[in-house]
């Protein structure tokens, strides 16, 4: 696998309202609005809302959340769990930050599932589904994410219900099986491509129309300039000439609320350098904003942290795809971890400090753990690589927030971390809690392409420790 990270470059002052897509939609937002609207009127919101924070490649529970010090020297790994503030659960030294705040998260770490591709595992856990073939992420079920837009589509918070921010083109719904399958475009995500650490940092993907570009001139990004394209475009008489749904949707792209969401300089720099300046950092900010702004379901992509300035190390890789082939998990851990740690425990912190942890309920996961015993490549002069593979039999996952109960850990994996030992739970688990949170009916029906209906979730109960 090559680097993929995709960086689309400065805004240009008539990119603003240029064609875009949400996701892979093809769709404008006008356009989105018009087959929403067919469905009824808009209501308020219920004031509950997830932020999910997507590990993509698979991040390492044994080192990260489930270290196994006394499993033989080929499972064990190079780094010690230390303590943290709550008896009886250690972490990774290398999330120092992790340590002081474990009374404010929970750990499961007794999930798993069959799937061992990124693409099977991807639609695994996104769709709460056995998917029809295991590799690809092009989704034959839609994601939660098209499933919450699609319960709560009728919710006018003034902002998109769902977000999803990740690196460039990986923004599409197609990159990790975040698609709406049989629920249609209009139910995908508000995708967010830019790097949101950058003083150049623009939202894309919207427009208004085929050539409506043209028509309203050049624009400022959109943090730096709505409230003058508002009065310019009232001032022209322009929007006489667009129809209602195009006038709705260039109010929500200029509403205030829309701005102020998007707008991180609105928050104190200290607190900016606190999550971390740098994609990860602030998109886990932005995150915060947006739900507390009113949307439903955020999506943190936090796979490439080597953009932002940030050095590309040697040995070191894009994503958390630690195979020996890909680089050497011990020397990506290195440089990776700590940014994880910052970013992740501040947003937990910021939480916490402003009471939302009844209204958000934060999920921190990838598509599945590595494997247990060490593998190895060898590189030559260069010596031996160490690493991890696919390894979907156990995972770990931190959750926060929700009114859960925090400073506990749930489940268990044997001596080695092969497998559950305990409490064994499955991703469909974790989602019946999430639409449990949701005041979602996970045994609500919608039709697929062939008019059947289809359970939200076919199978899962919400996890009763966190309840």
């Amino acid at each position: 696998m090559k680097n993929s990270n995709v960086c689309p470059g400065p805004t240009s002052r008539r990119s603003f309202l240029k064609v875009g897509t949400l996701g892979m939609s093809g769709l404008s937002l006008a356009e989105v609005m018009r087959l929403r609207a067919a469905a009824g009127q808009v209501s308020a919101a219920p004031d509950t809302s997830v932020i999910f924070v997507w590990l993509a490649g698979g991040p390492p529970h044994m080192e990260t959340y489930d270290m196994k010090p006394e499993a033989p020297e080929d499972y064990r790994g190079q780094f010690s769990p230390v303590s943290t503030n709550v008896p009886g659960i250690d972490v990774c030294e290398l999330l120092p930050r992790h340590t002081k705040i474990a009374d404010k998260f929970t750990l499961i770490r007794s999930i798993a599932h069959q799937f061992s591709d990124h693409g099977g595992g991807s639609k695994r856990f996104m769709t709460g589904r056995i998917p029809d073939t295991p590799t690809g992420t092009r989704n034959d079920s839609p994601s939660v994410i098209s499933i919450v837009n699609r319960m709560r589509e009728k919710f006018d918070v003034g902002l998109p219900n769902c977000v999803t921010m990740a690196n460039g083109g990986r923004s599409k719904v197609d990159t990790y099986a975040q698609g709406a399958a049989y629920l249609g475009m209009k139910y995908n995500y508000f995708p967010v491509g830019d790097d949101p650490s950058s003083p150049k940092f623009a939202v894309r993907n919207m427009f208004l129309g085929k050539g409506m570009e043209e028509r309203l001139g050049d624009r400022r990004a959109l943090l730096s300039g709505l409230d003058r394209i508002r009065s310019e475009v009232d001032a022209s008489g322009v929007m006489d000439a667009v129809d209602n749904f195009s006038q709705k949707a260039f109010g929500l792209l200029t509403s205030p609320r829309m701005h102020d969401a998007f707008d991180l300089s609105r928050e104190p720099q200290a607190l900016r350098e606190r999550y971390g300046m740098h994609a990860w950092g602030q998109r886990a900010l932005m995150a915060r904003r947006l739900v507390e702004a009113g949307s439903s379901f955020v999506t943190v992509v936090m796979e490439n942290p080597y953009i932002s300035g940030v050095k590309y190390p040697k040995l070191g890789f894009y994503n958390w795809d630690s195979h020996a082939a890909n680089c050497d998990l011990w020397k990506d851990a290195v440089h990776r971890f700590p940014i994880y740690d910052k970013a992740v425990t501040a947003l937990i912190e910021d939480l916490h400090e402003r009471s939302l942890t009844q209204k958000v309920l934060l999920v921190v996961t990838g598509e599945f753990g590595r494997s247990p015993r060490i593998s190895r490549a060898d590189t030559g002069n260069k010596g031996l690589r160490f690493g991890r593979e696919h390894w979907p039999q156990a995972m770990s996952v931190l959750v926060c927030g929700g009114s859960i109960e925090h400073g506990q850990v749930i489940g268990s994996t044997n001596a080695r971390g092969e497998h559950p030992r305990d409490r064994p739970l499955t991703p469909n688990d974790l989602w019946a809690t999430v639409y449990k949170h949701l005041g979602i009916d996970q045994d609500a029906t919608i039709p697929d392409f062939a008019g059947r209906p289809q359970f939200l979730l076919p199978f899962g109960e919400p996890i009763r420790e966190l309840l």
